[in-house]
């Protein structure tokens, strides 16, 4: 169950929107999959299976004791409703307090992913100490919420026992009267006795399952808190898959009157109505916070707009399956990212069903067969976390052999060579001049190498497409992609412009 429980949240996890996880902390969700979700086996084990176990003794030793005494035993059972009363006022306490130590546990485990997932940056910059000590603090945190919940535990013991205390003292009292008017034995009294506190441990144990109770039911709030979290991107229930098309028929993609925002009340895009039939490569410029990068994410239903269509060959992006939308699309980072699997399982992800043929084949359409074979294990080698055995040229080539194998006929490519010296970025071109081939692309531009072959160049400002042409008209027209261009491009590479 718990592991039913975590692959159910897991899977959740990954269909949540693009948002949803950026105002979340991976560590923190990391916790809840792999920690909260025992919440089950707590319930199970600690709660319903005790609670269960400890009323059939409570109802044996209720009726034994009747049997010797009526009266004790009805007074005996006096301290049930004070013990509800305190479950009733202490659970909300628990509750809170295991809530607080969870939340504070889930802050430590992200600061720990996060510093170690930069570990490279981390030791560059000197920030070991820095790190070290910001863990610390908030494992201090951490201990002063466990201890807040100890300490709550304490004092919801000492109420329960103060109570059983006091009833056992009344039975005793009550009990010697009946000794001394002859209707009981000492005896019995003390046979009595020793049945009471066999009638009081389940209750107390019934009491402390409210302190059980409560860690479980702080860790499913966690786990329900992402449960109940909506889909952003919804499938509609009549939602059909991509119909099969000829090579180089697919692809058209179409933007009507797209207006989008993350938050509702300032859109990123607006009215934005643009086309890419299949085999052109669109190239999108324009400042820092135009939209570009929104807009492509749009292609994928990483969102949807607020208004407007997007289409493609024609359907409503919101008609479509979503995983048959995102299996004709292939995407290539400006940081590429690997997993820490093997070269050949990094190549496949889009096609895990690939051979080791196709994938050679990939490799070398991408330039990237030679390093690979240079490497340790070849196409067995296994590579470091986000690929850091790499350099950047390498994993982006890879990354262009992984779309290269996926064989979507919709491509984006977010400026695959921004961060790439001139002769990696000469071996990298060569791959995606192969890459774009037949298939309709999105460039996220900011180099002129990409710019200038693309069959159309659309010019983002403020969420408006503000121009659109290709690479001489727009530089001829001297409007804001001329103004981008005489700055982003080198004087030796504005000097051979016409």
């Amino acid at each position: 169950m718990v592991f039913d429980l975590g692959a159910d949240l897991f899977d959740h996890l990954q269909r949540l929107s693009l948002s949803f996880h950026g105002r979340h902390r991976a560590g923190d969700l990391i916790r809840r999959v792999t920690a909260d979700t025992g919440c089950v086996r707590d319930l199970v084990l600690w709660v319903f299976l005790l609670a269960a176990s400890s009323l059939v003794s409570l109802v044996v030793m209720f009726v034994i004791m009747w049997r010797l005494d009526a009266t004790l035993a009805v007074l005996a059972m006096c301290v049930a409703p004070p013990l509800g009363l305190i479950m009733r006022a202490q659970s909300g306490r628990l509750t809170e307090c295991n809530l607080r130590q969870q939340q504070r546990d889930g802050e430590l485990m992200s600061h720990a992913e996060r510093a170690l997932t930069a570990i490279p940056l981390v030791q560059a910059f000197a920030r070991e100490d820095y790190e070290t000590r910001a863990f610390r603090r908030l494992s201090r945190r951490s201990i002063r919420a466990y201890l807040q919940t100890i300490a709550a535990q304490l004092r919801f013991k000492i109420h329960t026992g103060a109570v059983t205390t006091t009833g056992t003292a009344a039975v005793i009292a009550i009990g010697g009267l009946h000794v001394l008017d002859g209707s009981l034995t000492i005896g019995g009294l003390w046979i009595f006795l020793s049945y009471l506190s066999a009638l009081y441990a389940p209750m107390e144990t019934l009491a402390y399952l409210s302190s059980g109770y409560a860690s479980a039911a702080a860790s499913a709030r966690r786990v329900f808190d992402v449960l109940d979290s909506q889909l952003a991107v919804r499938e509609a229930p009549d939602a059909v898959a991509l119909p099969p098309a000829a090579p180089g028929a697919s692809g058209h993609i179409r933007f009507e009157d797209v207006t989008f925002g993350y938050d509702a009340a300032r859109p990123v895009l607006n009215g934005v109505s643009l086309e890419a039939r299949p085999g052109e490569t669109v190239a999108l410029v324009g400042p820092t916070g135009a939209g570009k990068s929104t807009l492509v994410s749009l292609i994928l239903r990483f969102y949807d707009p607020q208004a407007g269509t997007v289409r493609f060959d024609g359907l409503d992006l919101r008609k479509l399956r979503i995983a048959s939308l995102r299996d004709a699309v292939s995407i290539v980072l400006q940081e590429p990212f690997l997993f820490p699997l093997t070269v050949a399982e990094n190549i496949a992800y889009g096609r895990p069903d690939a051979d080791l043929a196709e994938i050679e084949q990939a490799a070398r359409d991408a330039n990237a067969d030679g390093f690979i074979r240079r490497l340790p294990k070849g196409y067995d080698t296994p590579l470091g976390e986000r690929g850091a055995t790499l350099s950047g040229g390498q994993r982006q080539r890879l990354a262009i052999a992984r779309a290269l194998l996926k064989n979507a006929p919709v491509l984006i490519l977010d400026e695959p060579t921004a961060a790439l010296d001139a002769t990696t970025e000469a071996a990298v071109m060569g791959a995606v001049e192969r890459l774009t081939r037949n298939r309709t692309t999105f460039i996220i531009a900011h180099r002129l190498t990409t710019v200038r072959k693309a069959t159309r160049i659309v010019v983002l400002d403020g969420g408006h497409v503000v121009e659109t042409g290709t690479h001489a008209e727009l530089v001829s027209a001297g409007g804001l992609y001329a103004t981008l261009h005489k700055a982003l491009i080198p004087e030796r590479e504005t000097a051979a412009q016409p």
